[in-house]
């Protein structure tokens, strides 16, 4: 992928039952879902890959039956990022890339590593983790995006090793987890996760538009004031980058219909 200020907006997955005849019609089949849905939305977050590996056979069907501008962001595995020692993770990282992520070619979009909502910021142990992703993996240009749960990582000390390593720190809207909307990388990644399903947009459309603002500032290459960041003294290049969000709140029923909303928004 070529950082162009791009916007895309999405949810997390396809499969979901309390969509079925609220965002799929009535009666589509289960098989034609994934084929639906990315013609809907520009992204789609795989959560499923975090909890077990795929085949490539898998990964391959997902590039047959989606647009070619489409794009996936995939969660890194829970045995890489589940552990004591960050460092040591090595072996399961290997077995991660070997499943056959490159069978998604142009459309394989950020990896989102996930930490436990327990996992305190280490500096050197998690400096050692950073160094064993991989910048590339079979001819693809990876991004990685870093999704920490725990209040001590909002720190300038971790902004920096973000930043030095050139990785995204994922941006979240969501009542436990901390904020931290520094700008890392040559990309934003953005979990919006307050919404409900008693707005039929997920987001009321003031917090949409609001939102919607926020991607157009990142996407222009510039860092939106509002939003609290953890090293804020720090000077961004203003260069344009690319915008992943994707809206995932509690109970999800809404989120297809909140992406597709802010998507319109920004264009």
């Amino acid at each position: 992928m070529v950082t162009s200020g791009t916007i895309r907006a999405g949810m997390g997955g396809w499969t979901f039952e309390p969509w079925e005849g609220t965002f799929y019609p009535d009666k589509l089949s289960k098989k034609k879902q994934l084929e639906y849905a990315s013609r809907q939305v520009r992204t789609i977050e795989v959560n499923g890959t975090y909890y077990s590996g795929f085949k490539p056979a898998t990964y391959a069907k997902w590039n047959e039956e989606t647009p070619d501008d489409f794009v996936f962001s995939i969660k890194g595995n829970r045995f890489v990022t589940n552990r004591k020692v960050l460092a040591e993770a090595g072996e399961s990282m290997a077995k991660f890339f070997a499943q056959g992520l490159e069978e998604l070619g142009p459309k394989l979009g950020p990896i989102c590593w996930q930490f436990a909502n327990t996992k305190k910021f280490d500096p050197e142990d998690f400096e050692g983790f950073l160094k064993l992703l991989p910048e590339k993996h079979a001819g693809l240009t990876l991004r990685h995006v870093l999704e920490v749960r725990h209040p001590t990582f909002v720190d300038a000390g971790f902004v920096a090793l973000a930043r030095k390593y050139r990785m995204a720190i994922c941006y979240a809207h969501h009542a436990d987890y901390p904020e931290i909307a520094d700008v890392t990388a040559d990309f934003v990644y953005a979990r919006l996760q307050r919404g409900s399903d008693d707005i039929p947009t997920a987001y009321a459309q003031d917090d949409l538009d609001s939102w919607a603002r926020c991607m157009q500032t990142w996407a222009a290459g510039g860092v939106p004031d509002s939003l609290p960041r953890a090293d804020p003294d720090a000077k961004v290049e203003k260069t344009p980058r690319d915008v992943f969000a994707y809206i995932i709140h509690e109970g999800k029923v809404r989120a297809p219909q909140g992406a597709i909303a802010l998507q319109e928004l920004v264009g």
